[in-house]
């Protein structure tokens, strides 16, 4: 109860100040290019990764990407760099 009460007031605080969600709410920010390119911010770290799936914690749930030949370029404590043909990207809550 208390984080519901705790996430609806950051959420009522971004929206009053015009606040990005993802800044305040710890939220993943995904950038993808020409399905070839995908940029995660704020993650939380791998769980799974094999060429073709790659499972990344997020603060709350997990984000599946699926392709084939996938490849992290790079990788920071809150930033994730993928290339490979990306097929799909799932949201698991």
């Amino acid at each position: 109860m208390r984080t519901s009460l705790s996430r609806r007031l950051r959420q009522a605080v971004a929206n009053l100040m015009e606040i990005p969600k993802d800044a305040i709410l710890d939220l993943p920010r995904i950038t993808i290019i020409g399905g070839l390119q995908l940029y995660v911010e704020n993650h939380k770290g791998i769980v799974e990764f094999t060429d073709h799936r790659l499972r990344l914690a997020l603060n709350q749930g997990e984000m599946i990407i699926l392709g084939k030949h996938l490849v992290v370029k790079s990788i920071f404590s809150k930033e994730i760099l993928i290339e490979g043909e990306i097929d799909g990207i799932q949201y698991v809550h």
